[in-house]
């Protein structure tokens, strides 16, 4: 039993709250149903991670628990404001007309998960080459051990970066609010299956599909050896970029005390301090 859900609880999450979304949002018109969905979801990620954990250290906190409480509360209300502002942005910014409307409504999904990929991994591509972008991106570096919770851990400016590379594409072709939801409600899903504290199996899917598996590889702690599997979603930019590893004989997948910033041991862990390291 325990080697089955290994091998399916990830594509399961993934696509079960997939299709809940999508279905709430043609049957109701409301994202708001997404939050006690997304909540769920977290829920569901917890009972997982005690179950099978990859790393059982992981599964206790270090201090870091209401910090990434702070962390997640700050960043989703940021992204929820984001789509909600989606209508005006779309009225004032100049753009194409161009969406889509006659695919499906998970076709049009895929679509935007596929070009917000792109945006977003390039934007963390570049995080790992430039000192300021770095700068705000380590208080996600910063992190010591990796449960679902704290792929939610960001730099809210470092978030809106991101957001920004990955959704200004969608909004001037004229991307509908509630495919703005979604693609925030699956983006939020991605982040926990790629930080999961889950001892998944993933098979010939590890080479496209952006998990814990891959990710953990991306968090070591010793020197540029993290820069490696940037894509949020997939695999298939980091294939292009020449940055995708997989685990080996010579380079196991990281294992507890292997994470963090290895140049700053002491890193700032209280969400306060994290605010404003980037600027000192």
């Amino acid at each position: 039993m325990r080697t089955l859900v290994q091998w399916m609880f990830s594509p399961l999450f993934f696509l079960s709250f997939i299709f809940a979304a999508t279905s709430i949002s043609q049957n109701t018109g409301s994202p708001a149903w997404l939050i006690p969905l997304l909540l769920f979801a977290i829920a569901l990620s917890f009972v997982a991670e005690k179950w099978l954990p990859y790393e059982k250290a992981w599964n206790t906190p270090q201090g870091d628990f209401g910090r990434d409480i702070v962390h997640a509360i700050v960043n989703e209300g940021s992204l929820a404001l984001t789509v909600a502002f989606i209508p005006i942005m779309t009225a004032i910014v100049p753009h194409f007309s161009i969406w889509p409307h006659h695919w499906p409504l998970l076709v049009q999904l895929g679509f935007a998960i596929i070009v917000a990929d792109f945006g977003i991994t390039m934007a963390h591509y570049f995080s790992h080459k430039y000192s300021m972008l770095w700068r705000l991106h380590a208080v996600h570096h910063s992190i010591k051990r990796m449960y679902g919770f704290n792929g939610l851990l960001k730099h809210p400016l470092h978030q809106a970066i991101e957001l920004s590379a990955g959704t200004l594409p969608l909004l001037l072709i004229g991307m509908p609010i509630e495919i703005g939801a979604l693609l925030g409600f699956s983006a939020a899903l991605q982040l926990m299956l790629q930080h999961s504290n889950i001892d998944m199996r993933l098979g010939p899917l590890k080479y496209i599909w952006a998990v814990a598996a891959g990710h953990r590889h991306h968090h070591v702690k010793d020197g540029t050896r993290g820069d490696v599997n940037f894509g949020l979603f997939t695999h298939l930019w980091d294939h292009l970029l020449g940055t995708f590893v997989t685990n080996s004989n010579e380079r196991p997948s990281p294992r507890n005390g292997e994470l963090g910033i290895g140049s700053q041991p002491n890193y700032p862990q209280n969400y306060i301090s994290q605010l404003f390291q980037p600027f000192k």
